[in-house]
C-alpha cells in the first residue's frame, strides 16, 4: 500500500465529516488535504486508543522526531512520506504540525479548563491551526482567509465538544468550562454520571450559542475573493453548524446518545454548499 493510499484509506475509515469536502478538490489538493487529515488522526489516535500515558507520550515523541525527519527528508511513517511533496507547494510549516502535537499532548496532561480562555487556546493547537494548514491547501490569496480559517476551526471543535460531553465524560473528561458550568448550577460529577440536571440545558445553549457567533465570524472574515477556493472549508461549516442545529433540537441530549448526521445528509450538503454557498452563521433551529 503506497502512502497515499493508506491516508485515503484512514480517512475513509474514520467516518468523518472532514472526507465530505475532500471530494471535490482537484487531485494534488485532494491528497495533500488528506495526508493532513491522516496526520491529525494518527496522532490524535495516540491519545485516545492508548490506555498507558506513558506509552502515548513515547508515541507522541516519536511523532515529534518524525516531524523533524520529515523536514529532513528522511520521513519513515506513510502519513508522513505522503505530506513530504506537499510541504513547499502549499506552506505546510513544521511549526504548525507540532503546534497540533502539542494540543493533542494537552489531552495527557490535563482534563479540565477552569474558564473559556484556556479552552480556547487548547482548540486553537488542535483546531485552528488545522484551519489554518487547510485553508493553505485549499488556495489563499489574502491574510484574511487565515483568521477566517482559525476562527473556523474553533467552531468546528466547540461543534465537537457538545456533540462529545457524553463521550468525553466517560473517559474522565470535560472540556466545558468550570467556571461556566458552576455559574448555572452544573457540576463535574453530574456530566460524568450522565445527569440532566436543571442548569444543564440553559448552560448548553449558552455553548451552542457561543458556536454559532463563531461560525459567524469566521464568515464574516473570510474575503470575497477566497470563497471559491476555500468551498471545502465551508462544506465542513455547513455540516458542522447542521449538526449543532440538530443536537441542539434534541435538547443537547448528548449525555447518553452520540447524535449524528448520516452520511446521505451530509453528502447531500457538501453538494449544495460546493454549487450554491455555505449557509451557516445564520441558522438557529427555534
Amino acid at each position: 500500500m503506497d502512502p497515499d493510499e493508506y491516508c485515503q484509506r484512514k480517512a475513509a475509515a474514520s467516518g468523518s465529516s472532514f472526507y465530505y469536502s475532500f471530494l471535490f478538490l482537484p487531485a494534488q489538493r485532494r491528497r495533500a488535504i488528506t495526508a493532513l487529515y491522516a496526520y491529525c488522526r494518527e496522532v490524535d489516535d495516540v491519545v485516545d486508543e492508548m490506555q498507558e500515558p506513558a506509552v502515548a507520550q513515547a508515541r507522541l515523541a516519536w511523532w515529534a522526531d518524525e516531524i523533524g525527519r520529515l523536514y529532513a527528508g528522511e520521513p519513515q511513517h506513510p502519513v508522513s512520506r505522503a505530506l513530504a511533496p506537499h510541504l513547499q507547494a502549499f506552506g505546510i510549516r513544521r511549526a504548525n504540525l507540532e503546534l497540533v502535537l502539542e494540543g493533542m499532548a494537552m489531552d495527557l496532561q490535563q482534563n479540565r479548563y477552569l474558564d473559556y480562555a484556556a479552552l480556547a487556546r487548547y482548540c486553537h493547537k488542535v483546531a485552528g491551526v488545522v484551519g489554518e494548514l487547510s485553508a493553505g491547501i485549499f488556495g489563499a490569496s489574502d491574510d484574511r482567509t487565515f483568521e477566517y480559517a482559525r476562527k473556523l476551526g474553533l467552531a468546528l471543535q466547540l461543534t465537537n465538544i457538545l456533540r462529545d460531553v457524553g463521550e468525553d465524560a466517560r473517559r474522565g473528561r470535560v472540556y466545558l468550562p468550570l467556571d461556566e458550568l458552576k455559574s448555572h448550577g452544573v457540576r463535574v460529577d453530574d456530566l460524568l454520571a450522565g445527569r440532566y440536571v436543571e442548569g444543564y440545558l440553559p448552560m448548553m445553549r449558552a455553548q451552542a450559542q457561543r458556536a454559532r457567533g463563531t461560525y459567524a465570524e469566521a464568515l464574516e472574515a473570510l474575503p470575497a475573493a477566497d470563497r471559491r477556493a476555500q468551498r471545502p472549508g465551508l462544506i465542513m461549516g455547513a455540516i458542522y453548524a447542521t449538526l449543532l442545529d440538530e443536537i441542539e433540537r434534541e435538547d443537547f441530549r448528548v449525555l447518553h446518545q452520540r447524535i449524528a448526521l448520516t452520511p446521505l445528509r451530509k453528502l447531500w450538503i457538501a453538494w449544495r454548499t460546493w454549487v450554491f454557498g455555505p449557509a451557516f452563521g445564520q441558522s438557529h433551529p427555534r
